[in-house]
């Protein structure tokens, strides 16, 4: 990650996201959070949860955005069950972080599902 490079594309993100939350028995919510060239700042696990949820909360997600500074972040989560499709859950707190992010100027890029599989893009599914 510390080159400038490391993450310039969707499948090298995925690959990054999968190897870093796919294997917990439990559900990770994360953020990668990029500079204005969207380079990587840092990666952090913000939330955790149970076998088949999490809690995010907005005003956290919004707080350590402003500490790192960020311009844009990518937001990614697993799916335990192996099953990476996304729930109305999953897309409306896409939807809730987007609207709070706005209002600070930082952008999401994308919110990434994974599951057992390739993890899911939002942003390649149009739901963002």
């Amino acid at each position: 990650m510390q080159r400038p490079d490391a993450l310039s594309n969707p499948a090298a993100c995925a690959d990054y996201l999968r190897a870093r939350i796919a294997a917990y028995p439990y559900e990770v919510f994360a953020c990668l959070f990029l500079d204005n060239r969207h380079r990587v700042i840092a990666f952090e696990e913000l939330f955790r949860g149970s076998i088949d949820g999490a809690s995010v909360h907005p005003r956290e997600v919004v707080r350590r955005c402003l500490a790192h500074n960020a311009a844009a972040v990518i937001f990614a989560h697993n799916h335990p069950s192996g099953v990476a499709e996304p729930s109305q859950a999953d897309r409306d707190i896409t939807a809730e972080l987007q609207h709070a992010l706005a209002l600070i100027q930082v952008r999401v890029l994308d919110h990434f599902i994974v599951g057992s599989g390739r993890p899911l893009s939002l942003a390649e599914r149009g739901m963002l």
